[in-house]
């Protein structure tokens, strides 16, 4: 899979939602392939806003609208790396979302889509509010997050996640 990606993101027609600080102009495409592009741009805009509704809800039906089910699909994480959509069904849904978590609000902000063909990455930054479920207790925790994507005869679908919390801010951390 990750060679799969590597393929498609070198050797596709690029496009590149706008982004601030972006070193190179997009390339000169013809008015149909960016509208394609633009549409594309949106569908996964759209599946992120979908992805943060089904870790709210902890919803792995609405999920599978957004990943592929795939054993190929990955989730990276700083509770663990799972392997599989069944596993991330389990794992981070059912698990980590559904059973630690009576409340849930995943909110993605400062989203830059990239689009190279049929591969597509989405990077921003998110805020986290829960509750715990054995206690009440709140957390809120903040983020970033790196999405990737492969068009499919479906449509777009999610094919990894890696996320991380926000940097260490203090000398001799995050090593």
């Amino acid at each position: 899979m990750t060679a799969l990606v590597a393929i498609a993101l070198g050797s596709a027609i690029s496009y590149t939602a706008p982004a601030k600080n972006q070193s190179e102009p997009p390339k000169l495409q013809s008015s149909t392939q960016q509208h394609d592009a633009v549409a594309d741009v949106d569908a996964i805009r759209s599946l992120i806003t979908m992805y943060a509704k089904s870790v709210d809800d902890s919803d792995t039906s609405l999920a599978s609208q957004v990943w592929w089910d795939s054993p190929e699909v990955s989730f990276i994480h700083p509770l663990g790396h799972e392997h599989g959509f069944d596993q991330i069904k389990q794992n981070v849904y059912q698990r980590l979302m559904g059973e630690t978590f009576s409340e849930r609000k995943l909110t993605p902000h400062d989203i830059t889509i990239h689009v190279y063909g049929d591969a597509a990455w989405a990077e921003f930054y998110w805020d986290f509010n829960a509750k715990f479920r054995k206690d009440g207790k709140s957390i809120t925790t903040h983020g970033r997050e790196t999405q990737i994507y492969r068009k499919l005869p479906s449509g777009w679908r999610l094919v990894h996640v890696h996320y991380s919390p926000m940097p260490a801010s203090q000398p001799g951390q995050g090593f």
